[in-house]
């Protein structure tokens, strides 16, 4: 205890000596961990919309307005008799018209001034749960029922949802590169802090070893302050998120989670807050330890 409470003072001292430095690579730190804590976000809520909306994909089939009662009739059997159905619903071009209706209100008006109604009747499907999953099955039932006689179209949501996820693990590998970036130059940064503070106390160090003190005491507060710099970047960093979330929610949560289906836009669970400190203090740690072992 004795040997941790002098690291801690002659690291607070070191960083008032040179606040300004100090200050910089706070700054730093706190950059890159933000622009990690908003991807985070980011993707925390993404992941959520993907989640519900993967849970309610539905597979269409969109029927000509031509189409028999016949031709209906067997398309409707090809569903019931796939074993991936869960229920369907026959939607008729008057109810399309009136769902649409519902869904875009300024729009809706428009649609019913037109001469005749533009919508096709659908049959809507619920997949079985455990089947939502089976791409391949589903993917073979969609190009059975499109090449039926009366189908206009079939349309399975999950497709575009798996486009969607695939520019979203695009955008994420964007994302790790640039936070690696920031992270590698809040490391330097600290290092160059860490490195001019022990410049400033060379003659200090030089007498500490002449008279024989273990390396440790000359190493330790070099370490720690840049685990001090690194925690106070992390919860710079964490304070800033929490005030943009709370205005961006503020002010444009309700009509954006309206926009997209959900409940509510979250933040960062308390866990991500303390893998944040932790990556924080982390990065200030390597910088002084960088320093710290040219120290001998």
């Amino acid at each position: 205890m004795r040997a941790f409470k002098y690291f801690v003072t002659e690291a607070a001292a070191s960083l008032w000596r040179g606040r300004r430095s100090a200050i910089l690579a706070i700054l730093t730190i706190a950059a890159g961990l933000f622009v990690l804590g908003f991807f985070l976000i980011v993707n925390t809520n993404v992941r959520r919309l993907t989640e519900r909306w993967g849970e309610s994909a539905e597979f269409a089939v969109y029927l000509r307005d031509e189409i028999a009662p016949a031709e209906l009739e067997a398309v409707q059997s090809l569903i019931d008799n796939s074993g991936l159905s869960a229920g369907r619903q026959y939607v008729s071009k008057q109810q399309a018209a009136e769902r649409f209706g519902k869904d875009f209100p300024d729009l809706g008006a428009t649609a019913g001034k037109l001469s005749r109604n533009p919508f096709p009747a659908s049959v809507d499907v619920r997949l079985r749960p455990e089947v939502r999953t089976a791409e391949a099955a589903v993917d073979t039932l969609a190009k059975t029922l499109s090449s039926q006689p009366g189908v206009a179209d079939v349309r399975y949501d999950r497709r575009w949802l798996t486009r969607l996820n695939g520019v979203i693990t695009f955008v994420r590998s964007i994302g790790v590169i640039i936070v690696a970036l920031l992270a590698l130059a809040s490391a330097l940064t600290v290092a160059n802090v860490v490195r001019l503070a022990a410049h400033a106390r060379r003659d200090e160090i030089e007498i500490m070893q002449l008279v024989g003190a273990p390396l440790a005491y000359v190493r330790g507060p070099l370490v720690l302050e840049g685990v001090m710099q690194g925690g106070a970047g992390a919860i710079l960093a964490i304070v800033a998120l929490g005030v943009l979330f709370t205005v961006a929610r503020a002010r444009y949560g309700a009509a954006l989670a309206e926009a997209v289906g959900l409940g509510a836009i979250t933040f960062l669970p308390v866990e991500l807050w303390i893998i944040l400190l932790l990556g924080g203090m982390l990065l200030g740690s390597v910088g002084g330890l960088i320093v710290a072992r040219s120290v001998r």
